[in-house]
């Protein structure tokens, strides 16, 4: 996610702080501070940092399943609302989809527990709301555990709400799933997240909460967003991998110079070359590499200095949605389409966003010309 600053990795897994997360620290210290001076602000900080740590485990809850379906997770990035785990791709699969989603919860369920038998053992476990909530009190390690047990219990509550894409939506979703299909159940589910953050919005602005409103606002988007995505992967499944790589595209052989690349750039709108010996694919130049060569390395070299002989290969039979996924996977922008061991040509996200733009429009005019048939 862009803005976003490595912290720390746990389990192959990048864990990472958004550039606006200070925020909700200086929310914490600016609660407590206000009663407590600066010792409560400090005692803030530390409320939000042990909250955030909770989160992570939640995130991690996710993240870990995923890894075991063979799902790999690219990042946790953790903002003000929250945090998110990133996956390479969506569960396809519906049974998959409800264990990750109950992962996360099932952790703060475990921490809940923990604390509250923690502090039972203690004898100092207290369940009157003034406690639980850390209002009316003073710094201290009993408040700290109390909100801590209050608020893993909150998060646990507020993240099963079947408002998707959060937890309790994506469960929702993947129970639709398994009887009508991922489409139809991510356009239900993503209407009644939908439902739930404008209602969520509202109540957050009558009551001045900023946070809760921002939140509403965040699972509104997301909701809207998620149900785009599906929809595109829908038009993608319907198309081959073969129907989209570009059958006319510019091509180098392994003597060619970088001036003959700088010349296709300057006259084509072709951002990748690739670079071709006796019909066989040698590597792919891209434009970004002819750019960076050009700086450091002033003069005309040949194209294989500069290619890259790493290529992912993509069957041509593959739908433009499994070629997407498996290029986000991968992180690669632009891969090899390939029948058999024949080298058919190059594909890249560009590619397969025009695919789906023109796939669109096909479907949407076959729409109106089925209206005006039966009108």
């Amino acid at each position: 996610m862009r803005g976003s600053f490595r912290l720390v990795r746990v389990a192959g897994i990048e864990i990472k702080v958004h550039f606006t997360f200070p925020l909700v620290l200086l929310l914490g210290a600016m609660q407590w501070g206000g009663t407590h001076g600066a010792p409560g602000a400090a005692f803030g900080v530390l409320l939000m940092l042990a909250l955030f740590a909770c989160v992570v485990l939640h995130e991690l809850g996710h993240s870990v399943v995923a890894q075991r379906l063979g799902i790999p997770v690219r990042e946790i990035v953790l903002l003000p609302i929250g945090g998110v785990a990133v996956l390479s791709k969506n569960p396809r699969k519906p049974v998959h989809e409800l264990l990750i989603a109950v992962a996360g919860p099932l952790v703060n369920v475990v921490i809940a527990a923990l604390l509250a038998t923690g502090l039972g053992a203690a004898g100092r476990l207290s369940l009157d709301s003034e406690t639980l909530l850390a209002t009316g009190t003073t710094p201290s390690t009993d408040t700290l555990l109390h909100w801590l047990l209050a608020a893993n219990v909150t998060l646990v509550l507020f993240n099963l709400l079947p408002a998707f894409p959060m937890d309790g939506g994506r469960i929702l979703r993947s129970a639709l799933a398994m009887v009508m299909g991922f489409t139809r159940a991510t356009r239900i589910a993503a209407g009644v997240g939908q439902v739930i953050a404008l209602a969520l919005g509202t109540y957050a602005i009558l009551q001045g909460e900023i946070l809760l409103a921002l939140l509403a606002l965040f699972v509104f988007l997301s909701a809207g967003g998620e149900r785009a995505a599906e929809e595109a992967r829908g038009l993608l499944a319907t198309l081959r991998l073969r129907d989209a790589y570009n059958k006319h595209a510019l091509t180098l052989q392994a003597g060619d110079r970088v001036s003959r690349v700088v010349d296709y750039l300057l006259t084509s709108y072709q951002p990748d070359f690739a670079v071709l010996h006796g019909g066989q694919l040698l590597g792919v130049v891209t434009r970004t590499a002819v750019l960076q060569a050009l700086v450091l390395h002033p003069g005309d070299g040949y194209v294989t200095g500069v290619m890259d002989r790493t290529v992912h290969r993509l069957d041509a039979n593959l739908s433009l949605a499994e070629a997407q996924e498996q290029m986000s996977e991968n992180g690669v922008a632009v891969a090899a389409v390939f029948e058999g061991d024949r080298f058919l040509g190059l594909v890249n996200l560009d590619d397969l966003r025009e695919a789906l733009q023109i796939a669109a429009y096909l479907r949407a005019g076959e729409a109106r010309q089925a209206r005006v048939e039966t009108a």
